[in-house]
């Protein structure tokens, strides 16, 4: 026997479970007040509503990790996760209500199957976004080898685009660095020899300073004055050249820094990570397709849960309840007809005849 106060206690909980039943029922897109004339029917469709809620707020909370990722802020990130969850369960609610059950599982599949088509699809899309979640520590594991592979490739671009001024500029100050030296052993030849001249060593082999000396004398002095002009017009190409090729190396240097921050980090760089984990890793290949399956499994169980049941008095009442609006509408079409007919009473017999083929045709076609 329960007391009054042992009773008062259950009452609450009692009030709970009732209020969370209800609020599965309407989820579950069902007509309450005729639901509630078939106790039998209630745990199904509160069932069914559950599915419904809990797979709209999986949608929303993979949708806004999803959007994290994109946007980096919270806010934006739990708003548009709200809404696309709210999209995804007025979905799969319209989807589940708009079946009826009539006792022909072949008819009713038919009938189901592009709902079935878009229950995988929606499965599909939810169940991306929870993966990355799930796989995050591996993910951001080879996000870092992909930055140094793209890193690599893009360095070597930037580099190859700047190799060839570079290049080019360098060749330039070589041949010109050549020539001056090429100038500098022959002037430093000429003196030897004139040398060599005055010391007896080469040339005459007579030690004195005569007109030979006098003469490759000369010739040593032209060539260090030529040496001096030389290197005069050369040094000066040189030094704008090398300047040429400095602000190439600090341009090419500022393009790698700005290459080195641009790291990838969004949700395509993330599907795309977690596309070679995959193909790396038969495990993770696995793990990914049985939570695929276990969301298709998630969103299409209210569209199955409906196609394998029985029909039950919930449908039996829902149909006779459609067909009372079915037969008032046919008795108003009805009504308004005859009330037209009678208004065209004073019309010639030709006129008549071609209101009411036209009114049994519009009549006929509704």
């Amino acid at each position: 026997m329960v007391s009054k106060a042992q009773y008062s206690n259950y009452r609450p909980a009692s009030s709970i479970m009732q209020q969370v039943t209800f609020f599965f029922w309407l989820c579950s897109g069902a007509d309450v007040a005729t639901l509630k004339k078939c106790p039998t029917e209630k745990s199904k469709y509160a069932g069914i509503g559950a599915t419904v809620f809990f797979t709209g707020l999986f949608a929303a909370l993979a949708g806004g990790y999803a959007l994290y990722t994109v946007f980096d802020n919270s806010w934006i990130a739990v708003a548009c996760g709200t809404l696309w969850g709210l999209l995804i369960f007025n979905l799969d609610r319209f989807i589940v209500s708009s079946m009826r059950k009539e006792g022909k599982f072949s008819r009713e599949f038919l009938m189901a199957t592009p709902r079935i088509l878009l229950a995988i699809l929606i499965s599909v899309v939810i169940a991306k976004p929870l993966e990355l979640k799930i796989f995050e520590k591996e993910i951001n594991s080879e996000l870092i080898i992909m930055d140094q592979q793209q890193l690599a490739r893009q360095e070597n671009e930037v580099k190859a685009r700047f190799m060839a001024t570079q290049d080019s500029l360098k060749s330039e100050i070589t041949a010109l660095k050549q020539e001056i030296q090429t100038k500098t052993l022959q002037r430093d030849d000429l003196f030897r020899i004139s040398r060599e001249e005055a010391d007896g060593t080469g040339g005459s082999k007579r030690k004195n300073l005569g007109p030979i000396y006098k003469i490759k004398e000369a010739n040593a002095f032209a060539a260090e004055k030529e040496l001096i002009q030389l290197k005069l017009t050369h040094e000066n190409q040189i030094t704008l050249l090398e300047k040429r090729v400095h602000k190439s190396d600090s341009v090419l240097t500022s393009e790698i820094a700005a290459i080195e921050n641009a790291k990838v980090n969004g949700p395509a760089a993330r599907i795309e990570a977690m596309s070679r984990l995959t193909q790396q890793n038969t495990a993770m290949w696995w793990a990914e397709w049985f939570i695929i399956l276990l969301f298709i499994a998630l969103e299409t169980a209210p569209v199955f849960v409906k196609l394998i049941s029985s029909k039950g008095p919930y449908d039996n009442l829902l149909k006779i309840e459609e067909h009372r609006f079915a037969m008032v509408e046919i008795e108003e079409l009805a009504k308004i007809n005859a009330e037209t007919k009678g208004r065209n009473s004073g019309l010639s017999p030709m006129e008549r005849e071609y209101v009411k083929e036209r009114l049994d045709a519009a009549l006929k076609s509704s």
